[in-house]
């Protein structure tokens, strides 16, 4: 009977350590969790806008070489009307643009590469544009897509997009400017959405639209949430930068 309470003693201890090392164990989990997908976004997010503008420093410094003090453009002059350029559909993982969209803040700078594999573009590069649909600017659907979570989360704002705001894709060339409609939530085997005319089968193109993709809810692959924008112009890059990339005070 002495040895009945250390026994009891034993046994409560045991416990007490058992449940500290689950009580530990469950605050690491929480902290990765909370590091993957809001800590760590932020951290990746920022490092891929600084590289976007770099991007866009670069191309618009080349471009300076080339034109005269009085061509290049300050950003507020009339809006330039030119036929847009149509970029040749980009290799896995080539980047060949950078999207500016200024309800994400005027840092916002993610680069947009061809594919859209995980392995080679969403998660190295950000954002992705699906082979074989049009390229900006040109008469059909250019369809992009990115992660809302994790690796940067380039698309993470996509369902505060309001009617009208400007998406901007940025190239070497100059700036092609859509502007948002609408937004669709649809379940992941909805191809139609990759159409010429979105939703519309048999549909011939006669307009240039945008298609955005990602995950719907956050951190969820149940849904798709799309993004429909509709193409308004094509400034060089000898206009300077067009109108629409103008910040918008709330963002």
């Amino acid at each position: 009977m002495r040895d009945a309470a250390p026994a009891a003693t034993r046994r409560a201890s045991a416990t007490q350590i058992i449940g500290e090392i689950v009580l530990t164990a469950g605050i690491v989990v929480l902290l990765y969790v909370a590091w993957y997908l809001w800590i760590g976004d932020v951290i990746i997010g920022a490092q891929r806008n600084d590289a976007g503008a770099e991007i866009t420093q670069q191309w618009q410094a080349e471009a300076s070489l080339d034109l005269p003090d009085a061509v290049a453009g300050d950003g507020e002059s009339e809006p330039v009307v030119a036929e847009p350029i149509i970029l040749a559909e980009p290799a896995d993982g080539e980047t060949f643009g950078v999207l500016r969209v200024p309800r994400f803040g005027d840092d916002y700078q993610f680069q947009i590469a061809g594919g859209v594999s995980r392995a080679r573009t969403l998660d190295p590069i950000g954002i992705g544009h699906q082979p074989g649909t049009q390229m900006p600017g040109e008469p059909g659907n250019f369809v992009i897509a990115a992660h809302r979570t994790t690796w940067g989360g380039a698309f993470h704002r996509i369902g505060e997009l309001q009617l009208g705001d400007a998406v901007v894709v940025e190239t070497p060339d100059g700036w092609y400017t859509y502007r948002f409609r609408t937004l669709e939530y649809v379940p992941p085997d909805r191809v139609e959405v990759l159409l010429p005319v979105p939703e519309a089968p048999g549909v011939s193109a006669g307009s240039a639209y945008l298609t955005m993709i990602s995950c719907s809810p956050i951190g969820s692959m149940a849904e798709r949430i799309i993004a429909y924008g509709v193409f308004e112009s094509f400034t060089p890059r000898s206009a300077g930068p067009p109108a629409s990339l103008a910040p918008i005070g709330d963002a």
